[in-house]
């Protein structure tokens, strides 16, 4: 029988792999995933507004803009930093703070909605950070969430991550939480209903080479991905992402490849 992962050990190679790069290049890029989130989470004007592993705060941003009274967290300091200085720049009034998303420092029922936007789903304990989700939302309150399908562009990139590296035994995929039976897993005991539509984001870059060369400078868990392996598994590793892109890509010119991301809004009890 294999022990149960250290998932503590896990969140800190985590932690240190999206501190690694510059995850807001590529963050930016995913802007309208946030609003697009909040407007099938229905944010309106005066609600108290929790984004929750917010990176850059591309969900944050948009709840802000909607006169949302947002809190953003994450663990990160680098990447709230960059959200603080877009929201400066907006002259959008948003609290951030350095928030752990399985211990989120905040009291019960603080929040009439709670999102995340690709963040949550990369948690290491998925039970505690859906349970942390849902003790902060008010009761008849909404969480809405964004997440990367299994079958998605950015779902096989991590399984081909797992090739190389595999992950420790027994840790749960993040890309299940873009999948509505796990979601009925984690939430459905507090949940009214579970609404969920799959959507694509669309990568547009110059080209495949392009987006590698943004993602293997940038993306922290491809570039530490790169940085632990050899020369030859290095080249492997490229090409298997080349392959990847090439199979996804929809255009004859340019990168114009859709990645399926899962977006669902749970109605709280």
């Amino acid at each position: 029988m294999n022990a149960a992962p250290d998932l503590e050990a896990v969140k800190k190679r985590q932690q240190a792999a999206w501190s690694a790069g510059n995850y807001a290049v590529v963050g930016t890029t995913l802007q309208i995933v946030g609003e697009t989130l909040c407007e099938a989470a229905n944010v309106r004007a005066g609600e108290r507004v929790l984004d929750v592993a917010a990176g850059n705060g591309n969900a944050s941003l948009a709840a802000a803009r909607r006169f949302a009274e947002v809190t953003s967290t994450d663990y990160v300091e680098s990447l709230l930093a960059q959200g603080s200085t877009r929201a400066t720049a907006e002259g959008l009034p948003i609290d951030f703070r350095f928030a752990d998303a399985e211990a989120l420092p905040f009291a019960d029922g603080s929040f009439d909605v709670v999102l995340s936007s690709f963040g949550v789903m990369f948690t290491p304990d998925s039970s505690r950070s859906a349970a942390e989700m849902l003790r902060v939302c008010r009761p008849g309150g909404r969480i809405a969430l964004a997440s990367w399908t299994p079958s998605s562009m950015i779902g096989r990139l991590f399984a081909i991550l797992g090739k190389y590296l595999p992950p420790a035994p027994g840790l749960k995929s993040p890309s299940l939480w873009g999948t509505e039976a796990r979601l009925h897993e984690l939430f459905g005991s507090e949940a009214a209903s579970v609404t969920a539509t799959e959507r694509d984001f669309v990568f547009r870059y110059r080209s495949a080479a392009h987006w590698l060369e943004v993602f293997r400078t940038y993306y922290g868990p491809l570039q530490k991905a790169f940085a632990a392996l050899g020369p030859a598994e290095q080249a492997s590793l490229e090409q298997d992402v080349l392959a990847l892109l090439a199979d996804c890509n929809r255009d004859d010119t340019t990168l114009v490849a859709p990645s399926a991301y899962l977006e669902a809004v749970i109605d709280r009890r």
